[in-house]
This record gives structure tokens, C-alpha cells and sequence, in this order.
């Protein structure tokens, strides 16, 4: 069975879902991430079921507001990011949340090193394992690019956002 096909692990809570996305500085990708799968989340009716949340593996920008472009790239696209204030993933997460789910492969071996137990339980993942497109991808980092690496993230999250509402759907049915 491949990553992209392995079920989502159990809810550690029966009905309810927590997932938890992470990049490097939680300004670009993550935040991109968790405001479209929340969005999608409320759309399908979920929002009393699945929690989503965002951190970085570094501290760097902890308070912050999300890069401007990215934040421009999601208000073009009809989507809200200005409640979004970057935190740092914390080893207490691990607890915390049902799936994690890191934007590259430097970010997933990052949190290995610090959350051990999440991968050998299996809720440790990239977020494309769920693209529908190219699963097992990387998140590419916009940052150091233009605007078109903006919108290039933003097209994968959609699809990948979409085609894991429909298995967090499946999650959290009684």
C-alpha cells in the first residue's frame, strides 16, 4: 500500500479530528495550508469535528502575520488570512493532534527528530501524500521566488485540501 493510499490514522477522540500542518517558518505554506483546509473543513460541515492548526519548526517569525504574498495570493483566491499569527510547532503537539503533516521532506525529518512517536504511530506525513495529482510531493518553498510560487502552492493545497476533507469526512463519521 502506498503512503498516498494508507487510511488516515484513528481519531484519537471518536468524532473528533486534529490536524496539524507545518513548514519551516509557518509564514508561507503552512499558514497557505491551514487557511484553505479550515475553509474547506467549514464548507463540508466539519468544523465542529476537525481542528487545523499551523506552526513552523522555527521560531523565527512566531507573532507575525503571514508573508504579504502569500496573504495576497489567498485574498485574491476569495480566502480570509488575516487572523493568522505564525506559532512554533511544540513537542506537546505530538499529544495534541492526529495527524501531522509536513510541507517537505526537511520539515517531516525535523519533526521526527523531535516527535519520535508521532512517526512510528503513523500520523506523521507529508501534506501531498493526499494529492490527488502527485502524491508523496513536496510543498515548494515560494519564499526566495515570485508570485507565481505562491500560486503554485495555492493550486496544490486546494486539491490536496480537498481530497483530504473527503477522508477527515470518513475520520470523524460515527
Amino acid at each position: 500500500m502506498t503512503e498516498a493510499a494508507a487510511p488516515l490514522p484513528p481519531a484519537r477522540t471518536p468524532g473528533r479530528y486534529a490536524v496539524a500542518l507545518v513548514c519551516l517558518g509557518n509564514i508561507c505554506r503552512s499558514p497557505t495550508a491551514h487557511v484553505v483546509l479550515a475553509r474547506k473543513v467549514e464548507d463540508a460541515g466539519l468544523g465542529e469535528q476537525v481542528r487545523v492548526t499551523s506552526g513552523g519548526t522555527g521560531g523565527w517569525h512566531v507573532g507575525g502575520p503571514m508573508d504579504s504574498r502569500a496573504a495576497a495570493t489567498l485574498t485574491a483566491a476569495g480566502y480570509d488570512p488575516s487572523r493568522h499569527r505564525a506559532r512554533q510547532y511544540e513537542d506537546d503537539w505530538a499529544d495534541e493532534h492526529d495527524l501531522v503533516l509536513a510541507m517537505d521532506g526537511q520539515n517531516l525529518a525535523d519533526l521526527r527528530a523531535v516527535s519520535p512517536g508521532l512517526a512510528a504511530e503513523g500520523r506523521l506525513r507529508l501534506f501531498r501524500d493526499h494529492d490527488p495529482v502527485e502524491p508523496g510531493g513536496e510543498v515548494p518553498d515560494p519564499y526566495y521566488g515570485g508570485d507565481d510560487g505562491f500560486e503554485e502552492v495555492l493550486a496544490m493545497v486546494e486539491r490536496t485540501s480537498d481530497a483530504l476533507v473527503a477522508r477527515l469526512a470518513r475520520a470523524v463519521a460515527p
